[in-house]
């Protein structure tokens, strides 16, 4: 791996994250980009970087000098450059192409190519003339709203004009031609309403296979993205046939490395591309700490042909939930982003990136990943670091108690034995509610209860009954969420038949039961099963575990140091 020297154009935050990568490889990159303090020359191992433009056919080729293979960290370099290289230096590899380059980095070509390969995208036209009777036809074309964008040197939402109506022509002259884009270089696009905004990283390598990470949920603010949730919060069948749309478009480019493919899911349920990008991309950074090889050592395990292990199960593959959320600067205080960041760093499974850049409004200076057994508590440990709200576990979202537990019995005979069950989730801080709910006396009101429980936010169900004991198995019958049943010993059978009732239910309709009086085991139980989707409970449950253990070894100790006899008088005192 040493024996190869990386050139990278372009020396921002993402060029800085393959320099990270390409370290713990031992690989030698260097960089072309302004100045001294970029991102990425602030971090690499060499010396021998190139000051100067990405688009500069004489830094480039200097650039070229240095290196056997390169690449780029942003798109809108000089792709002519690059062919010519490619041509008079057959040894130096140059990855993606310039030819797959020159495509996508203009974002209409990158249309015509997708369309022609049979890849769903949303229709488009090229605008020849920027004046209003031209955009007024096109509005007649594509109906309004439709969106007027610059098919180069376009990103986070820069040029980019939404078209209300004809009242909107105008304006839309106006920010193209104020904020100097190439106003013969733009294009219209039909308005795609879509449910949310998808993103598949996909990586390529020299063989020609494809490998792709997880469909992940975009949330962009003001243009830019905000938080990306990895997976989508969207049904599986609907992440799979996002990577095979993504797969299918990175196949019909030529050359290796990583492509971040961003995608619509539609009102009408379509997965749409909207935009590829052929680098490392904001929507992948969640892999590196969620992932077992991130975006930035699959590029360089691509574009370097080193081994890419086969299967998803130990390459690309995120066994975990993540949210990456953007650190942007602050609009009015310089710094105060870094708040952020502080409660990050002080908050279990939270990971910091910062790039090394001077704050500025808006500007990307960073990004903090979560990861968690359950997209839940990322949630709520995002919360936390954005909204300084209570890391407590009880703190499930920006309601506060939400009950995640029901208690309900048929009389309230049964709460002296439930109110044990009680006691063991506020030790928990689990937040819960009790109830009486009778399956003979009330029984559409235990319909309505069992019906609704999940919709009101509840995962488990704990149900105490006595004599008959129906309640834990006719609740289970109307409800998809876990029931949890107690016999309460009655006046006469001491339990038992309450025990029989609970366990005899028919195939098809489970319910988990305890000993009898044992409401303890069935709150220990239901905290169990928040744990397997809530890191937070799960820790508690391992600490709780660890303290029992403890409590039984010292106990131990003490019976052995000083006897049965004196242990035993101790116990009676």
């Amino acid at each position: 791996m040493d024996q190869k020297t990386l050139g990278i154009l372009g020396g921002g935050q993402l060029g800085r994250m393959l320099v990270e990568a390409a370290n713990r490889l031992n690989v030698k990159t260097v960089i072309l980009e302004k100045g001294a303090d970029c991102s990425a020359k602030q971090i690499s191992n060499s010396t021998e970087h190139v000051d100067g433009s990405f688009t500069d056919p004489e830094k480039i080729q200097e650039l070229a000098k240095k290196c056997n293979v390169l690449t780029i960290e942003i798109e809108h370099v000089n792709t002519e450059t690059l062919a010519d290289l490619k041509k008079l230096n057959p040894r130096l590899k140059i990855y993606p192409t310039p030819e797959t380059i020159k495509i996508i980095q203009d974002k209409f070509s990158q249309k015509l190519h997708l369309t022609k390969n049979n890849i769903p995208v949303v229709e488009s036209y090229p605008i020849e003339n920027i004046c209003p009777e031209e955009l007024n036809d096109m509005g007649t074309k594509l109906n309004y709203p439709y969106m007027l964008k610059a098919r180069t040197f376009a990103y986070d939402g820069r040029g980019n004009f939404v078209i209300k109506n004809k009242n909107s022509i105008d304006e839309a002259i106006k920010f193209f031609t104020e904020n100097k884009q190439n106003v013969a270089k733009l294009y219209a696009e039909k308005w795609c309403p879509f449910k949310v905004e998808l993103a598949v990283m996909v990586v390529r390598s020299l063989n020609n296979k494809v490998y792709s990470y997880s469909t992940v949920e975009t949330i962009h603010k003001d243009n830019i993205c905000h938080v990306v949730y990895a997976p989508a919060r969207i049904p599986d069948s609907v992440q799979f046939e996002a990577r095979l749309v993504a797969e299918n478009a990175i196949k019909s480019f030529d050359g290796a490395g990583i492509f971040g493919v961003e995608m619509f899911y539609s009102q009408e349920g379509k997965i749409i591309i909207n935009e590829i990008a052929p680098r490392p991309h904001n929507s992948g950074h969640y892999t590196i700490d969620a992932c077992v090889t991130s975006q930035f050592e699959a590029h360089l395990r691509s574009v370097l042909d080193l081994p890419m292990p086969e299967g998803f199960t130990n390459f690309t593959t995120c066994d975990t939930n993540a949210i990456m959320i953007n650190v942007l600067g602050d609009r009015e205080v310089k710094d105060k982003e870094l708040e952020y960041c502080e409660r990050a760093l002080a908050t279990p499974n939270a990971s910091v990136y910062l790039y090394g850049k001077e704050s500025k409004p808006q500007r990307k200076l960073g990004h903090i990943n979560i990861v968690s057994s359950s997209m839940h508590d990322c949630e709520r440990k995002l919360h936390h670091i954005v909204e300084n709200t209570s890391l407590d576990p009880h703190v499930t979202d920006t309601t506060l108690n939400k009950p995640l537990v029901g208690i309900i019995m048929g009389s309230d005979s049964d709460l002296p034995v439930m109110s044990a069950a009680c006691d063991i989730l506020k030790q928990f801080s689990v937040p819960f509610d009790v109830t009486i709910v009778s399956a003979h006396r009330t029984p559409h009101r235990m319909s309505k209860y069992a019906v609704e429980a999940s919709k009101r936010g509840m995962k488990v169900i704990i149900a105490g009954a006595g004599g008959a004991a129906h309640l834990p198995g006719m609740v289970a019958a109307m409800t998809p969420l876990p029931v949890i049943g107690v016999p309460v010993k009655g006046s006469c059978l001491d339990g038992v038949d309450s025990l029989h009732s609970i366990v005899q239910m028919p195939r098809g309709v489970p319910v988990a039961t305890v000993a009898i009086n044992n409401s303890t085991n069935a709150a220990l139980l239901a905290v169990r099963i928040l744990g397997a989707y809530n890191d937070t409970y799960f820790q508690k449950m391992q600490a709780f575990l660890l303290k029992q253990e403890e409590e039984i070894l010292q106990k131990a100790q003490k019976l052995e140091d000083e006897g049965y006899e004196q242990y035993l008088t101790e116990m009676k005192k």
